[in-house]
């Protein structure tokens, strides 16, 4: 029986446990120092606070203190926190992470460095380990449409596994693999990991098509179309200047991951607030007053400088991004316009 430490007790890495056990995995579910109330809950049996479903009693607990004993003997660990906790527990967990056979990696984000350079995760990852003169495993990227309390509920999910080495990625997908979770092995680490985060981004933008109805009693369905064309086109450009393969973006991990996100998801939420008028800054208090973090808000200023600093020459072709920004950073209330002006086709 394969074995894994999942890092991290929020929706995301609770429903791996749940799909790694009906896969005949033993998982060690490690909570943070903010997730005491999420292990209560599961060790309770009642349903996850942030997922509304009930984690296996088959799921071994542990609680901050006890890292070092989560990580104890397993084969892989997973990092499923937050992206602006990852050096933290990266750091912490450096030990056990160089004696697992891999590190997956549920996190959606960027990673800046000190200097102010934008690293996609694994390559953040590595930094953090070769700074402090440890070797870790291949890393496997965990992406696609995803949604934590359809997974945990043995609802049909296709997921990816992306690494490097596509023998590594079909070993896990592989082992992984449960009836109703199904994993589909790449070697594009690069495409998988650019979709991840940006495609949180770009759900804000659908989010507030919705929003936009909602105010206005009118659908925006043309609007929400037309953003979804224009947000797969500039992953997709924006992955094959940083080397990966263009058709990943057309996949699970773009519009796969995409969709599901644009529909549900805290991202969304986050957009429909915008477009029915909340504001950028009071709808960020009330989804923080409700613990709903919203990947995108913060992926943002990250994506914009990585896309400065390394496909500088394709800026002109993603102006959705850089509405994102406008609309959030800059609280310019005037979103169907702006909106529509980075998305609708230039006259010709």
């Amino acid at each position: 029986m394969p074995s894994i430490a999942i890092l991290g007790a929020g929706a995301m890495g609770s429903g791996l446990a749940n799909a790694l056990v009906r896969a005949n995995w033993d998982v060690n579910l490690w909570g943070t120092w903010l997730d005491d109330h999420l292990i209560d809950a599961i060790e309770a049996g009642t349903p996850h606070p942030r997922i509304d479903t009930v984690i296996s009693d088959k799921v071994n607990t542990f609680r901050s203190a006890e890292l070092a004993e989560a990580m104890k003997g397993v084969d892989v660990v997973a990092l499923s926190v937050a992206s602006v906790g990852v050096p933290k527990v990266v750091e912490m967990a450096l030990d056990g992470i160089s004696k697992a056979d891999a590190l997956w990696l549920t996190t959606k984000g960027f990673l800046p460095t000190d200097d102010g350079r934008i690293q996609l995760l694994p390559d953040g990852i590595r930094r953090i380990a070769d700074e402090a003169g440890v070797a870790i495993p291949p890393i496997v990227a965990v992406a696609g449409p995803v949604k934590a309390n359809e997974c945990a509920a043995d609802e049909p999910t296709a997921t990816i596994f992306g690494c490097r080495d596509y023998d590594v990625a079909l070993k896990y997908a592989r082992e992984a693999r449960s009836n109703h979770y199904c994993i589909e092995p790449s070697n594009d680490e690069v495409g998988v990991e650019v979709c991840a985060p940006m495609k949180n981004v770009y759900a804000i933008m659908l989010g507030i098509a919705d929003g936009l109805e909602e105010m206005t009693g009118h659908p925006h369905h043309n609007l929400k179309a037309a953003t979804f064309a224009q947000a797969v086109r500039e992953m997709s450009i924006l992955s094959q200047k940083l080397g990966a393969d263009a058709a990943t973006a057309y996949g699970l991990p773009g519009v796969g991951d995409l969709e599901v996100t644009g529909l549900s998801g805290r991202n969304k939420v986050y957009g429909v607030r915008l477009g029915r008028g909340e504001g950028a800054k009071a709808a960020m208090k009330t989804m923080e007053e409700l613990e709903q973090t919203v990947e995108g808000i913060n992926a943002i200023p990250l994506a914009i400088d990585l896309v400065e600093q390394r496909a500088a020459d394709v800026k002109d072709q993603m102006p959705l991004l850089y509405a994102a920004r406008t609309i959030v950073y800059d609280d310019d209330p005037d979103y169907a316009n702006i909106v529509a002006r980075a998305v609708l086709p230039p006259m010709p």
